[in-house]
């Protein structure tokens, strides 16, 4: 294992590289471009044997991706913001032809306005599309995300394409040291690709077919099976991944000072790391303050939301991204969670970073005041009012 001076962005191509993937369409867009600009280096130099796509879209991006796959290649695309709405028909066909690729999408604002700056729009917009979605917090859990990716993705209960989110520029152009894996270790976790799912000439089969009414909502079925099943592989596969690299994840959530927290603020991202520190500095004061990031938001951590907060008095979901018309997506998701467990908790809706606006420190500890004082309804950071739907 060695350790080097990376960028979000160039710690997950190297996580790319330890997988091996035999197919690598790309298509550069702020702040994406930097992954596959490695991946092109690491296919010149030699030090990863792929087929090397340079697509004209990324619609064609994740087209080239999804007919690798088809013929039993492990794919890997990646995207951001616009590119990322362009690609979404195919998001769909990805999925329900149940083809494991990984994506990494670099999270960016979305236009009109035109903005090249990072929040979570771009990659909520699409949770229903039928990818799983993590997101990472830093360099190293970015790598390692790439290397767990396949892994997830290719076991035969889920064969589910995973889409892994970096913020845009706030993580993907920040430079921290990581852990590189040692290829022997790389190829001990994470074994070539092997599927049914692929055109085979001596025992052909139909491959994205149609489907009319009587048959077509099993095979949604089926597919939604494939997220939920997820849930249990990705905790396997952080076990496996602990006992070979020595870093240990944990699964859908990642809570922090919660067991006995009276406040616990909600987030997802790279600005978890802000919210600890406050979370802190609160603690100092007599505050009860906790923090839980959510790593994957699908599957969706129902359980694990209900069980971190059942004992809270009050809570607050920090999202970079809006629903327009209604409220965030991330709240709308775990005010789902507490209702199917028969929690009655009060909690407010904080919307802030759209368009890469800074969410400072003095911005969370008003949004823990916020909490304790019981405010509900959605509120968008440094705009007077709410609106409480």
């Amino acid at each position: 294992m060695s350790r080097k001076f990376l960028s979000g962005n160039e710690a997950f191509a190297e996580g790319i590289r330890l997988a091996r993937p035999e197919v690598i369409s790309a298509y550069p867009i702020t702040p994406q471009t930097i992954v596959v600009e490695r991946l092109s280096e690491m296919v010149e130099d030699g030090s990863l044997k792929a087929e090397y796509v340079h697509v004209e879209s990324e619609h064609s991006a994740l087209s080239c991706a999804i007919g690798a796959s088809a013929a039993g290649a492990r794919a890997f695309t990646a995207t951001s913001s616009q590119g990322l709405l362009y690609m979404a028909e195919c998001l769909y066909y990805a999925a329900g032809g149940r083809f494991p690729i990984v994506m990494m999408n670099a999270d960016r604002s979305t236009a009109l306005p035109w903005n090249i700056y990072g929040d979570q729009r771009d990659s909520l917009s699409q949770l229903d599309s039928g990818w799983i979605q993590a997101y990472a917090e830093n360099a190293q859990e970015a790598l390692d995300l790439a290397l767990m990716s396949y892994k997830i993705a290719e076991n035969k209960a889920v064969s589910t394409p995973y889409m892994a989110n970096l913020d845009g520029f706030v993580l993907t152009h920040t430079y921290e040291t990581v852990e590189i894996p040692d290829r022997e270790q790389a190829d001990r976790f994470l074994p070539p690709y092997e599927t049914d799912n692929r055109i085979d000439f001596d025992n052909p089969k139909n491959m994205a077919f149609s489907a009319g009414p009587d048959t077509n909502y099993i095979f949604k079925y089926r597919e939604h099976e494939g997220v939920l099943a997820a849930k249990s592989v990705i905790t396997e596969t952080e076990k496996e991944f602990a006992e070979i690299f020595g870093r240990q994840y944990t699964g859908l959530t990642e809570s922090y000072l919660t067991e006995d927290a009276d406040y616990i603020l909600i987030t997802l991202g790279s600005i978890a790391g802000l919210c600890r520190e406050t979370a802190d500095k609160l603690r100092s004061r007599g505050v009860k303050a906790g923090v839980l990031r959510i790593r994957y938001m699908r599957p969706f951590p129902n359980e694990e939301i209900a069980r971190e907060l059942k004992n809270a008095k009050g809570y607050g979901v920090l999202e970079k991204d809006i629903s327009f018309g209604n409220e965030g997506a991330v709240y709308t998701n775990v005010n789902s969670a507490l209702k199917k467990a028969g929690l009655t908790i009060k909690g407010g809706n904080f919307i802030g970073g759209l368009g890469g606006r800074n969410i400072s420190a003095a911005d969370i500890e008003g949004i823990f005041a916020d909490i304790a004082d019981g405010k509900d309804g959605v509120h968008f950071l440094g705009i007077g009012g709410s609106d409480n739907g």
